[in-house]
């Protein structure tokens, strides 16, 4: 399978994209076709070879679209999968765009203004006689009227003409072609009425034009677009801030100079130059100096870490105090900032399950209109005319085609999921919470209960050495450390890690094991100079020893040492739980969620820490291929589970949950491994997640609510649905009106989510 994402060029509304969709889809070769609207891209799926740019355009060129490739050959020093030049091209081509619809407006709204006021006017002075006539003679004023609709409907309006053209030439229509039918169906009558009085007379037409409500509705629509471009360019505003992150430059030392480089082209093993308060260029590592950095970005907190010669540093930080030195590890595309940019990409183009109703409403919606429309107008003219009269019944057949053509606006249903996808995920990329897709955020609003790795997730995960106990007199604390590290050396495990680290301080020398075996879940054994070595965890019968169980009992970690078989000394290590860790399991409470905590580590080790935390329930000593199994046994609780964990040891349960958060700190960052990812290992953002999934889910079900609501009652209202009962018909100017502000207030909504606090 390869995948391709493009940018689309000619997309209007959720019709828009489902022509797109289908058409592509029908292609030999595509296996997968997702368009989005509010991102105004597609993602397609090859089954085999990807199909040439060319030859999809050529398919779409004919029904008015086009596609342009955001995978381009990519260099080496890539920032992200999607260029940022390319980024910053395609929102230059928005702002163009942009811009060219606001002339359209500044030169429309006000003609449309006017007019819409005379007609209040006229209204006013039919209704009440307290009010004067209009002093313009109706003749004159008609006449004015006209050559104001001619330049709307011929020139401004172009574009909803191109919409009938496309509609009558590939049988494919959208938002553009009802407002097409509908203005141009008003103009016509209303130009045959003007032109050819004698003619209208003789066939009995009703005297009533409708220039007026050509003119007031092509101008609000207008007005509807650009307003509803203009938000949509605003729920991008996360991702134009990650690009903004990026320095622009690196000063690099190459062949004994310091020179100033376009960040493209760094290369990796090069020595950068960062000074006080310039951006950290690219992810490495410091060889020389000192400096404290902004890490904001990737922790989320606002205090500066210190930096010396052997740590980590990651592009896109800001240097605060001091100058220092270091090595390129990731450049371009590799780098943290650029996979940050990626994924929160993904995730925004990405579709939640709640959409699926709504693009099927929307692949149909056009034509479904279009009969509705054709249908009222027949109404009009056969049951019309029977009941008051042919005259009067043409002018209201009339009013409810254009009424329910013009009011009909799929866009709002389109638009309804993807901007608040767009925004929420946005929303926690500035709190640190990297969402995979749109699916995972749907899934934890649905969330009851939360389960906790211990380490590195509860505890901080950098566990150390504090207390050694020999068991017999010939057995000194090196000694013991001596075996221990020296097998331990070979484990990448935490707990190893700390053991080997002890050893390091205190300047053991670690021999090389002649064999080495790890075994899950018990520890480790192999030779040290002939001598068989094991470090283990207790067995049942010594975790009653005295100085076992009283190390566990204050949250320790214990592991025996055996040298050819005989037990030689325990080595017990803690690891302190998070400071904000009870802070977390209590937020995570009061959104009603049960807490359990998953480890592998001893009974009473697990207890305490989980008393600290204020855990609910506790799961202890479990294998890491066990975690799996506790996470499916949950579930068979009619539970929806979500699993926080390190993003590696624990992947199989992170995967089996239904929603995986992966714990990521600084550069070791598990992006691939979960449905979320949160930056710098705090636990708070947990419910931070869960508080911004609920928003989000809520935002959608506000914004698929009255979009369907909208259309429910506005299509029966411009049809006339009560003009039986009550003798009141809704003026097409109206639904102009009604239609323009649909989609503006949808993204409005949306937007609202950006204000949201966590």
């Amino acid at each position: 399978m390869n995948v391709a994402t493009y940018s689309v060029r000619g997309m209007h509304c959720a019709s828009c994209a489902a022509i797109i969709s289908r058409k592509l889809s029908k292609l030999e070769g595509v296996a997968e076709v997702d368009v989005n609207l509010a991102t105004e891209k597609a993602r397609i799926v090859f089954q085999g070879e990807p199909i040439t740019e060319e030859a999809l355009n050529e398919l779409l060129e004919k029904f008015g679209y086009g596609l342009v490739s955001d995978n381009p050959e990519q260099g080496f020093c890539q920032v992200t999968p999607a260029l940022v030049p390319d980024a910053s091209r395609m929102r230059e081509e928005k702002e163009r765009v942009l811009a060219e619809q606001l002339a359209k407006v500044q030169l429309s709204l006000p003609l449309a203004l006017l007019v819409f006021l005379l007609m209040l006017w006229d209204i006013s002075a039919k209704l009440f006689p307290a009010v004067p006539n209009l002093p313009i003679p109706m003749g004159m004023l008609n006449i004015i009227s006209m050559a104001i609709a001619t330049w709307m409907v011929f020139s401004i309006g172009a574009p909803f003409l191109h919409g009938i053209v496309m509609f009558m030439r590939n049988g494919t229509a959208n938002m553009d072609t009802l407002i097409g039918i509908g203005t141009l169906t008003a103009y016509l009558y209303s130009a045959l009425i003007t032109l050819l009085p004698e003619l209208a007379q003789l066939l009995d037409l009703p005297d009533d034009t409708y220039f007026d409500s050509t003119i007031v509705v092509i101008g609000f629509v207008l007005l509807g677009k650009y307003l509803e471009a203009r938000s949509k360019m605003k729920t991008g505003y996360a991702i134009e801030k990650l690009i903004g992150m990026q320095a622009k430059s690196a000063l690099v030392r190459r062949m004994g100079k310091e020179m100033e480089i376009p960040l493209e082209q760094v290369r990796k093993g090069d020595i950068v130059i960062v000074k006080p308060g310039e951006k950290i260029p690219v992810d490495g590592t410091i060889t020389e100096g000192t400096s404290s950095v902004d890490e904001s970005m990737v922790s989320g907190e606002p205090v500066p870490v210190d930096k010396k010669a052997g740590d980590t540093v990651v592009g896109g930080t800001i240097n605060k105090q001091g100058s220092f030195t270091f090595t390129a590890t990731h450049i371009g595309k590799e780098t943290l900032l650029a996979r940050i940019i990626s994924m929160v990409e993904d995730a925004q183009g990405s579709k939640a399950p709640i959409q699926n109703i709504a693009d099927r409403v929307a692949g149909v919606f056009v034509p479904a209109v279009l009969v509705i429309a054709a249908l009222c107008f027949i109404t009009w003219l056969t049951l019309g005319s029977y009941l008051i009269g042919f005259s009067q019944a043409l002018s209201f057949g009339i009013m409810g085609l254009v009424g329910i053509l013009v009011i009909a606006c799929p866009c709002a249903l389109g638009l309804a999921t993807p901007t608040a996808i767009i925004v929420g995920v946005g929303k926690g990329a500035e709190y640190g919470i990297l969402i995979r897709n749109a699916e995972s955020l749907e899934k934890l609003s649905t969330i009851d209960t939360v389960v906790l790795d211990k380490t590195g997730t509860i505890t901080t995960g950098a566990p150390r050495v504090s207390d050694i106990l020999p068991m017999d007199a010939t057995t000194s604390e090196n000694r013991l450390l001596e075996l221990a590290a020296g097998l331990e050396n070979r484990s990448e495990h935490p707990l190893a890690r700390a053991i080997v680290e002890e050893a390091e301080r205190r300047n053991i020398v670690m021999e090389v094991p002649s064999s080495f075996e790890a075994l899950e879940g018990i520890g480790v054994n192999g030779t040290l100079s002939g001598v068989a070595v094991a470090v283990r965890k207790p067995s049942e019968h010594e975790k009653k020893m005295q100085d076992v169980s009283r190390l566990q009992l204050q949250g320790k970690t214990v592991v025996m040492v055996e040298e050819n078989g005989i037990p030689k000394g325990l080595i017990a290590l803690s690891d302190n739980i998070k400071p904000e860790a009870a802070e977390s399991v209590a937020a995570l409470h009061r959104l009603g969620l049960k807490v359990i905590m998953l480890t592998g580590d001893n009974r009473a080790a697990a207890g305490y820490i989980g008393s600290q935390a204020g855990i609910d329930e506790i799961y202890a000593e479990v294998m890491p291929r066990q975690k799996a199994e506790k996470i499916r046994e949950i579930q068979a609780g009619q539970r929806k589970v979500a699993m926080a964990g390190d993003g590696i040891n624990d992947a199989p349960a992170l995967a089996l949950a239904d929603v995986g958060i992966a714990m990521a700190t600084g550069t070791d960052i598990a992006i691939e491994s979960a449905g979320m990812t949160l930056l710098g290992g705090d636990i708070r953002k947990i419910a931070q997640a869960i508080t911004l999934s609920r928003a989000t889910m809520n935002v959608i079900r506000q914004n698929l609510f009255w979009a369907f609501i909208y259309n429910i009652i506005g299509i029966p209202l411009a049809a006339g649905a009560l003009y039986p009962l009550w003798g009141i018909f809704l003026n097409p100017v109206f639904s102009g009106i009604a239609m323009a502000g649909s989609s503006v207030s949808v993204v409005s909504n949306s937007l609202r989510l950006r204000r949201k606090k966590l």
